[in-house]
């Protein structure tokens, strides 16, 4: 029996078999392979993302923070950039004692960011609520003060003599200028 098949048909059929290999190899040789890897690296890149989000969380909520911090503290951040004065501080702040000596301590056992004041005064005042007000004063001063213990209160007929000592934290004027530069940055 002979099967008469034309010619067309065979080279249909020839060029359908070698398209159906060409596929079959492609399948096998190049996409499920790279399926895999490609597989792989989504999973690889969703975990990425993940711990991405995660730190861009993080990131967030710390900024937020630190936003919120600033606003809070604005005034003692400020006051840290503030150069210490001493005429303005003497002519701010006379008013509230007879004698006011301040002198910079050279030999400070500090970081060396930080300058140091000492201020050495003495007052008759009336009543320790004057002295009370007078630190409110300076918890609202443009610098960081810190006001040494022991206080001494004496008191000599009508009035009460003060004695303390203040130390005056700013920034020198070189961390000032590094401080400025990378803000302008």
């Amino acid at each position: 029996m002979k099967i008469n098949i034309s010619r067309h048909y065979i080279y249909l059929i020839s060029l359908s078999l070698v398209f159906f290999i060409f596929v079959i190899f492609f399948a096998f040789a190049i996409l499920i392979p790279e399926g895999k890897e490609y597989r792989e690296k989504r999973a690889k890149y969703n975990k990425e993302f993940k711990e991405l989000r995660k730190y861009q969380d993080f990131n967030d909520e710390t900024t937020n923070v630190l936003k919120e911090l600033k606003g809070e503290h604005r005034h003692t951040i400020n006051a840290f950039g503030t150069i210490f004065d001493i005429k303005r501080f003497e002519k701010q702040y006379k008013e509230h004692f007879t004698s006011l000596h301040i002198e910079k301590l050279e030999d400070a056992d500090i970081e060396e960011e930080f300058a140091l004041y000492e201020v050495k005064t003495r007052s008759k005042i009336t009543t320790p609520t004057n002295f009370y007000t007078f630190l409110d004063a300076l918890a609202k001063s443009d610098w960081i003060i810190g006001v040494n213990f022991p206080i001494e209160f004496k008191r000599e007929g009508e009035f009460i003599n003060s004695s303390f000592t203040m130390k005056v934290y700013f920034n020198s004027s070189e961390s000032n200028a590094t401080t400025a530069a990378s803000v302008d940055k």
